[in-house]
């Protein structure tokens, strides 16, 4: 075993680190921006609208295939995420948006886990800041609509049935987390997870292949092994988290709709 330690430590295997995120463009002629994350996106874009032109441009009384998977999917998206921080008055209203948003992202990130493709588009920071300063902005916008601009800083800075000498420390916290931090968190949550899921299932599975096929040593073949191992188990837990991030993210733009427009609950 001491003997085979040297050949393995000789052996140069480099860990994927953040050049997994830096893509060049397309086209040498073309522009920077258009990038293979950036044509992921048009794909996804592209396949939620083809989804639903499909489950619902020619409805039907009683559902069949793509009908009835779009109807299953707007129930889930409905009862799960529109109505419980919405109600049922206002969740039809927002159901359009939320809908988009949960399977928009939810395509964005199985990205990372199709072959040939591999590569979760959330994981760039670019793409969930943009769709949380849209809902940063669309939130501000019915609060002030709804509340108006001096009710909404009160009602956000000075929740009612608290000391008075409380709100010296919760005016401003409320202030930073309801127009500031809950909205960077809001695309960082999804950012993080989706770049550290995607970088340690790259890590294995250079792992299986380095150890499998690019170094021979008594070691090599058994840390191979569990490097592919762990690289299917992962996949298999990065398309759970994948699916719970896309829920989140929806979820939390339901919060913050239904915080905009009934600030009492």
């Amino acid at each position: 075993m001491s003997a085979a330690l040297p050949l393995l430590a000789s052996e140069e295997f480099k860990a994927p680190g953040l050049g997994l995120f830096d893509w060049p463009p397309i086209l040498a002629s073309g522009p920077a921006w258009f990038n293979k994350p950036a044509a992921l996106m048009m794909l996804g874009s592209l396949l939620v609208i083809v989804f639903a032109f499909a489950a619902f441009s020619r409805p039907q009384v009683v559902p069949r295939g793509m009908q009835n998977v779009g109807e299953l999917a707007y129930t889930f998206v409905r009862e799960q995420v529109a109505r419980p921080f919405l109600g049922t008055k206002d969740s039809d209203r927002w159901m359009p948006l939320l809908f988009t948003l949960f399977f928009f992202v939810w395509i964005m990130n199985l990205f990372g886990s199709i072959i040939f493709i591999q590569f979760p588009v959330m994981s760039i920071i670019g793409y969930p800041a943009i769709l949380a300063i849209m809902v940063w902005v669309l939130t501000q916008y019915l609060g002030v609509k709804r509340q108006g601009p001096v009710g909404l800083f009160k009602n956000v800075m000075f929740p009612p049935g608290l000391p008075k000498w409380v709100y010296v420390l919760v005016a401003p916290i409320e202030f930073l987390s309801h127009f500031f931090l809950r909205h960077i968190t809001h695309a960082v949550r999804l950012f993080a997870t989706m770049m550290a899921g995607h970088l340690i299932v790259a890590l294995f599975s250079d792992v299986g292949w380095h150890f499998l096929f690019a170094t021979l040593t008594p070691l090599g073949a058994p840390l191979g092994l569990i490097g592919v191992i762990m690289t299917i188990l992962l996949t298999a837990f990065e398309l759970f988290i994948q699916a719970l991030q896309a829920y989140v993210f929806a979820l939390l733009t339901a919060m913050f709709i239904g915080g905009a427009l009934h600030p009492e609950h």
